[in-house]
């Protein structure tokens, strides 16, 4: 555990970027704040790596199971045409994937996403309302 870190701290670290939904077998989940992409998520792994290759082949692909049942859910709640996964760090050094649904009438469609275009964020209530949406798959 690092106490730099938001994923291992949580609180007003993580409260900065992302809001918890939950916590699966390897990872934990949040809602990213910056909406631009309905739906657009984090898991982040639950031990403090930097990189994929610190993990064991076994954690690996329990991590990669997390992953794909973060996308399932994005894809039965809110329907995008794709789901863009990125794994940078490059500052946060946790190991940690942005899922980032894509919709064809987006301002990015056929190119990577922004990491933090800061042109959506959401009420209280709409973030709830998506959480719980996602929650009904996950």
């Amino acid at each position: 555990m690092d106490q730099n870190c938001a994923y291992c701290m949580e609180g007003a670290l993580v409260e900065k970027f992302g809001i918890k939904i939950c916590e699966l077998p390897t990872s934990k989940v949040y809602l990213f704040k910056e909406q631009s992409h309905k739906g657009r998520v984090i898991v982040a792994h639950k031990k403090h790596v930097s990189e994929i290759i610190e993990l064991t082949a076994e954690e690996r692909a329990a991590f990669i199971e997390d992953i794909n049942h973060v996308s399932e859910a994005i894809h039965k709640a809110f329907n995008p045409q794709k789901v863009n996964y990125g794994a940078y760090g490059d500052t946060g050094h946790h190991l940690h994937f942005h899922l980032v649904p894509k919709y064809t009438d987006e301002f990015e469609w056929g190119g990577t996403f922004a990491m933090d275009p800061k042109l959506k964020t959401l009420s209280e209530t709409e973030y709830e309302e998506i959480i719980n949406e996602l929650k009904k798959y996950l």
